[in-house]
C-alpha cells in the first residue's frame, strides 16, 4: 500500500478538478504517439496516424485520451487501493491488448508534460513530486499483471 501525506491527496484531487480531460487527454495521448511512433501498434484501427498533424486531429486519438483521463478518475478516487482499482484494466491490457507496460510510463511522462503547461507557474516542483507519485502508482498498477 502506498503512503499519500495530505499535501499528496489534496494536490491530486486539486489537479484533477482543474483539469479539461477533452483538451488535457488527447493532448498527452497524441504526444504518446508522435514522440514515440512505435506506440502507434496499438492504435491500427485509428486511422491515419501517418503524420502529427494527422495524430493531433485524430477524433479517436481524441476520444481514447479522455477515455484514459477519465479512467484515471477511478485512481483518484481510490488511491488506498489503486491496485484493486486497475487489476482487471491490467489483464485487459496484458493478455488481450498485449501492451507493453513500458508504454503506460511514456504516457505518464507525456500526460505530465501536458498537465505542467496547463497549470503554468502552479505545476511546483512539490506538486510535480505529487503527480508523478500518483502516476507511477498507476502505471505499477496497469502493469501488474505482467509480474
Amino acid at each position: 500500500m502506498v503512503e499519500w501525506t495530505d499535501f499528496e491527496r489534496a494536490t491530486i484531487v486539486d489537479i484533477f478538478s482543474k483539469m479539461q480531460y477533452e483538451v488535457v487527454g488527447p493532448a498527452a495521448l497524441a504526444r504518446c504517439l508522435i514522440v514515440y511512433p512505435w506506440t502507434q501498434r496499438y492504435f491500427g484501427n485509428f486511422g491515419n496516424l501517418y503524420n502529427a498533424a494527422a495524430i493531433s486531429g485524430n477524433p479517436m486519438v481524441a476520444k481514447h485520451g479522455t477515455t484514459i483521463l477519465h479512467g484515471l478518475d477511478r485512481a483518484v478516487k481510490n488511491m488506498d487501493d489503486i491496485k484493486s482499482t486497475y487489476a482487471e484494466l491490467s489483464v485487459l491490457h496484458s493478455e488481450k491488448l498485449h501492451v507493453d507496460p513500458d508504454n503506460f510510463k511514456l504516457l505518464s511522462d507525456c500526460l505530465t508534460i501536458v498537465v505542467a503547461a496547463q497549470l503554468g507557474n502552479d505545476f511546483t516542483g512539490e506538486v510535480q513530486a505529487a503527480f508523478q507519485k500518483f502516476l507511477a502508482v498507476v502505471v505499477s498498477s496497469l502493469g501488474r499483471q505482467y509480474h
